[in-house]
This record gives structure tokens, C-alpha cells and sequence, in this order.
């Protein structure tokens, strides 16, 4: 399966993240088939950006998003938009 989730880069006690597509059989930090935004927690306020339009062809095509992703892909609206085009 596909999944939508976070691979860590950045350094140590500094994190920052790639909101990336991967098969859910890789490694956290394996091989990646797309990378669709990227998420920075350590600043004020958190930044979150997504490219909206790969972020809904990979939702189309099947790929599950892990619970920290929908958070951040609601966050972005990209969630809403899918919904809307699913009617």
C-alpha cells in the first residue's frame, strides 16, 4: 500500500520533516516514490506547506495518509478539497 507520511531530516534535537509518498513497506527514511510539501515544527508558528495538487493526484490514486499526515493535509485544506471532488 501507499502511504502518505513524515521522513525525518534536519539535526539532532533540531527535527524537520518531508511530507513524502513511499510504499508503507519502506524504511521511515527509505526510498521515496514523490515528496509533496515538507513540515517545520520548531518554529513559531509551525510551517506547513503542501503542494496541493500532487497532495490530491496521490490521494486519487489510493495513498493513505498516517494520522500526523491528515493532520498536517487538513491543516494545508487539502482534505476538504478531496472531499469536495469525491462527490
Amino acid at each position: 500500500m501507499v502511504k502518505i507520511r513524515l521522513a525525518r531530516i534536519g539535526k539532532a534535537k533540531r527535527p524537520s520533516y518531508r511530507l513524502v509518498v513511499s510504499d508503507s513497506r519502506e524504511a521511515r527514511n527509505g526510498k521515496v516514490v514523490d515528496t509533496i510539501g515538507h513540515y517545520e515544527p520548531m518554529v513559531e508558528p509551525e510551517e506547513v506547506v503542501i503542494e496541493a495538487e500532487k497532495a490530491l493526484y496521490w490521494l486519487s490514486k489510493g495513498a493513505q495518509p498516517t494520522d500526523t499526515a491528515r493532520r498536517l493535509l487538513g491543516k494545508a485544506g487539502v482534505l476538504d478539497k478531496f472531499k469536495h471532488t469525491r462527490r
